[in-house]
């Protein structure tokens, strides 16, 4: 097992020390310009700034993926300003091929029971929002994936045979439940206003299908990507501007290499 590297630093700086095309996956949640309450980073742009500063990033990011590397970015928009997920998208398409777009669902209602956890919204006009974007972002389109690695059993079992597969596995698709573990205070998330649940790299890891990956966050927080890197098999690389989240992802990958046992290793 490799302890991932972890830089302080702005992102696009340490992105040009890299090694071009070393990277196998990137999986990553940047700054939503949502006004979240980051420790040190400002999370307010004039929207034309932000979209030039992701695309500025993503061409950093494109710089260090392999010719078959997936770059899962998780973004979202909110009720008052629903197109920054779209609007970016639209400009990195000069970048990448869009091959995958999946939607990460925080929470859903089915029938009169519901399971998960949204962030409320007041007022009238907006529904909560129970959802998030990963957009799957390729160099050509033609990456081919490990479905299987995050299948799910086929409900009705006559397909297995009836349709000659070799296992009762079957795509989970487009559409991904991932809910929050349930915290009771700020200190759950690490004081970090954007964390993902660890399931959400772990399965884009797998996803993507290959064997010791390296793994790359260019805006790792409190490092929660590095985790499912190290859980994966994979060896991880991190970056953050700010220090106090390095020195809390530190912590977690440490604890997260103790945990493991002799037999976990083989």
């Amino acid at each position: 097992m490799i302890a991932p590297d972890l830089h302080c630093g702005d992102c696009r700086d340490v992105l040009a020390s890299l090694d071009p095309a070393s990277v196998d996956v990137v999986v990553t949640s940047p700054p939503y310009n949502l006004d979240l309450g980051y420790a040190t980073y400002r999370d307010r742009r004039e929207e034309g700034a932000y979209l030039d500063w992701m695309v500025a990033v993503a061409t950093a990011v494109r710089r260090v993926m392999r010719p078959d590397a997936s770059f899962f970015l998780n973004i979202s928009g909110s009720s008052a300003r629903p197109w920054l997920p779209f609007e970016l998208i639209v400009r990195l398409r000069a970048l990448f091929v869009l091959q995958n777009h999946i939607t990460w669902i925080k929470s859903i209602a089915t029938g009169a029971d519901s399971v998960g956890h949204y962030k409320p919204v007041g007022g009238a006009r907006f529904l909560n929002h129970a959802h998030e974007h990963i957009f799957h972002l390729t160099l050509d389109g033609t990456v081919k994936l490990d479905r299987l690695a995050i299948g799910v059993p086929f409900k009705d079992k006559s397909n297995i045979a009836r349709r000659r597969h070799a296992r009762d596995l079957r795509c989970r698709g487009n559409t991904w439940f991932i809910p929050y573990a349930t915290v009771q205070s700020k200190a759950g998330k690490f004081h970090h206003p954007g964390t993902f649940p660890v399931d959400l790299p772990r399965w884009c890891i797998r996803l993507h299908g290959r064997t010791a990956p390296v793994v790359l966050d260019p805006f790792m927080g409190t490092g929660t990507t590095l985790v499912a890197g190290l859980l994966e098999g994979g060896h991880g690389i991190g970056i953050d501007i700010d220090p106090a989240y390095v020195a809390i992802a530190r912590d977690r990958i440490a604890a997260t290499i103790s945990s493991f046992t002799p037999e976990s290793l083989q």
